[in-house]
This record gives C-alpha cells, structure tokens and sequence, in this order.
C-alpha cells in the first residue's frame, strides 16, 4: 500500500478544520491518504499580543518540520506566511478561497450600527482596530487573542466581559460556527487582511511528486487575488503590527473585438493609522496575469499618499517580514 503523506497542521480547532478539508480534498483527487501530524508552533506556546511575537510566529515550526522531512506538506493560514519566499519551500497549491470578510459577533443579535456608543469590541488585528476607530463610532476597542472559542467567549459565555467581537468569517465558517455571527461586515466599512480567507498548501521545492499531487488543488483566481494582495503588503514592508488592508476580486471585464471577455483583476488597498485619524484607500485594476504588478502600483501609489509617515518604524522591518496575525 501507498504509505500516507503526512500534513502538518496547528493544533487549534480551526488550524485541524482547515487541514482536515485540505486532506480529505486531496485524497479524493488522487486518492492518496493522508494523515495529520500536529506541530505545536511558538504562537500556540505564547498569549502575548502577535505584533510582539515576531514574524512567521504561527508558520516556523511547521517550515522547520518540512525542511527536516519530519512532514511531507503543511497548510497555513495564507495570512500568516511573511511575503518572503523560504528557501527551500514552495506554495503548490491555493485552493478555492473562503469567504474573506470580516465577521462581528454581538450580544442580542446586534449589527455594528446597533452598538451604542461606548460599547465594548474585541479583536486581534490593529487592521480592524484602525478601522473601527475611523468609523468614529466612539466604540472601546480592545485588543484580545486566544483562538476562535476562546473569543466567542468573551461575548457569548458565562463570564462574558465584551459586547462584541470581530473576527474572520472564513474561521468561523470552517469550524461550524457561522450561525453566531450577527453581522457579515462590508468591505467598504473593514477591508480584510490581505490573504484572509486563504490557504497556502506548502512542500518542499525539490519534492515533484508532491508537487505534482498538490497542483491539482490550486484555484488558480483565489491564486491571482492572493498575489495581487500580498504584493502590495511586500511593497509597503509593513511590519506585523502595521493595519494594512487589501482585496482583491477577479470579474469579467469588457468584451474584446473577437468577442471574448477577459477576467480584470480589482484591488482594493489602505493603510490606517491605529487611532483611525488617517485612513488613506486606493483602488486599482488589471488583467490576473499582472496581479503582482497591480499590488505593487497600488501600493507604490499609497506611498506617495504618505502610507509611509503610518506605517512609521514598522516600515524599517524590511522586505519579506510581513505578517498581521492568525486567522483566529
């Protein structure tokens, strides 16, 4: 018999959901097994705030176990991977994306406009700190971390001490817990993070076969928007506390003279400052073919709007050192 190919995975909830769904799509494309092998990351040992954690924080462990060959591939959290390529390492598949807008979970069913001011919201992410603060909403916003459980319970268990808390709706989606959710926020209010609702399916670059296996997992839109998202983060060199927002969207574009209709990339990108004070957003549009070119205009334009003077000193952490967090 075909010995299984080993997944490493994060031993959360969701970080298990999300690598069970990736298993059980491959063997049912090439019939292989495929087992789970929990790798405990130093993000999973720690309860400090992710921006002090330091970069790749949820993803390090698990490229160290593939490069050893203690794991055959591994599934990240495309948000949580630095924009710099590991050496050694390749992304050979991104399957079709989750839905990558932002959640809230609120006492009593409430929609964020339904929050009186002064109410209590929790989050992870400084991006949706930032922009909570920019909807001058006067709403108390409090940082948090734990995973997806343990958040919801600052809002709807016994000792809840919150009135909401935002979160990925993908994250809920993939655990079975979309039925909490009391809003779906638009993009136009909170802008994702560039890459949430992703996942990088990685191996090592010199193992073909593996490769070869996973390639037929990749969604090759979900790919396009993913590129063109986190572009623009490489070109901003936003360090992992910085609240930069991106997303991207493929949709038919205009009819050629032969009668074809080509697909356009949509990138939609900001950078906020943590108060919401400043709160710079561009758009920009192209062919998937340019996805990376169209983050790195997109960006390069955010610069010349000061994105810079935001970003401040998480500017100066250098390319390739990017990271907003964990899904949960």
């Amino acid at each position: 018999m075909t010995a299984p190919l080993r997944l490493g995975t994060r031993g959360s909830a969701l970080a298990m959901a999300q690598s069970g769904h990736v298993a059980e799509a491959l063997t049912a494309a090439t019939g292989r097994p495929v087992e789970l092998v929990e790798v405990v990351t130093a993000g999973d040992r720690s309860t400090a705030p992710v921006q002090r954690l330091g970069v790749g924080v949820f993803v390090s462990a698990l490229r160290d176990a593939l490069t050893a060959g203690e794991i055959d591939f591994a599934v990240h959290s495309y948000k949580d991977l630095p924009t710099a390529a590991a050496p050694g390492l390749h992304v050979a598949a991104v399957p079709p994306r989750q839905d990558p807008r932002d959640a809230l979970v609120a006492t009593n069913g409430r929609t964020l406009a339904e929050l009186p001011p002064g109410a209590r919201v929790g989050t992870g992410a400084l991006r949706r700190i930032a922009q909570l603060h920019a909807l001058g909403m006067q709403l108390e916003v409090s940082p948090i971390r734990g995973n997806v459980d343990t958040r919801l319970g600052r809002v709807l268990g016994p000792d809840a001490d919150l009135d909401a808390v935002v979160l990925a709706r993908a994250g809920l989606n993939r655990i079975g817990r979309a039925d909490v959710i009391t809003e779906t926020l638009d993009p136009m209010l909170m802008l994702p993070a560039p890459a949430q609702g992703a996942l990088a399916v990685e191996c090592r670059a010199d193992d073909q076969d593996v490769i070869e296996l996973l390639a037929l997992l990749d969604h090759a839109p979900s790919r396009a928007a993913i590129t063109a998202e986190r572009a623009l983060l490489a070109t901003l060199e936003a360090g992992c506390s910085a609240p930069v927002a991106a997303y991207a969207v493929l949709a038919e574009g205009e009819p050629t003279d032969e009668g074809d209709v080509n697909q356009e990339i949509y990138l939609r990108g900001a950078v906020i400052s943590p108060d919401g004070t400043r709160d710079l957003r561009l758009s920009r549009t192209g062919t998937p073919a340019d996805a990376a070119e169209i983050g790195k205009a997109l960006a390069a334009e955010l610069l010349e709007l000061g994105a810079d003077s935001i970003l401040g000193q998480d500017a100066q952490a250098g390319p390739g050192t990017q990271q907003l967090g964990s899904t949960e």
